[in-house]
């Protein structure tokens, strides 16, 4: 199967005159929930889906306590976690301090298996 893209314009205002160039965009064919997942993965496993989706959300728990404890979570197959933080800068280190910090995201890198599949994907153009 192959992913679906379009083309879609873009108007460079940095250059004068202004330029308009299109960009390939991938088509989406809707979301998979953890519903879906589970019972994709229960047909593929001697597990129900039940239990697949036990499994899921309680890695989903386990990663989350990890990346609070300050961890970070690599998952050979799928690829790693960690927690990135965002704050304001100080003017010195020793004023440096938690009010500085405004939030955390979590950071995630594919692993190389992962990407490697992702290089066998074939495009077709939506007219």
């Amino acid at each position: 199967m192959s992913v679906q893209f379009k083309m879609i314009p873009k108007q460079n205002n940095l250059v004068s005159p202004p330029e308009v160039k299109y960009y390939p965009c991938a088509v989406s064919k809707g979301e998979m929930q953890l519903e879906d997942l589970a019972k994709i993965i229960s047909g593929r496993s001697s597990m129900s889906k039940a239990d697949c989706y036990g499994v899921i959300m309680a890695l989903s728990d386990v990663i989350g306590e990890a990346l609070s404890n300050g961890n970070i979570v690599k998952i050979d197959s799928l690829g790693t976690f960690q927690l990135i933080l965002q704050g304001v800068a100080a003017e010195t280190e020793q004023v440096l301090g938690k009010s500085n910090i405004k939030g955390a995201k979590i950071s995630y890198k594919p692993s190389k298996e992962l990407k490697s599949k992702i290089k066998r994907i074939t495009y077709k153009r939506m007219r």
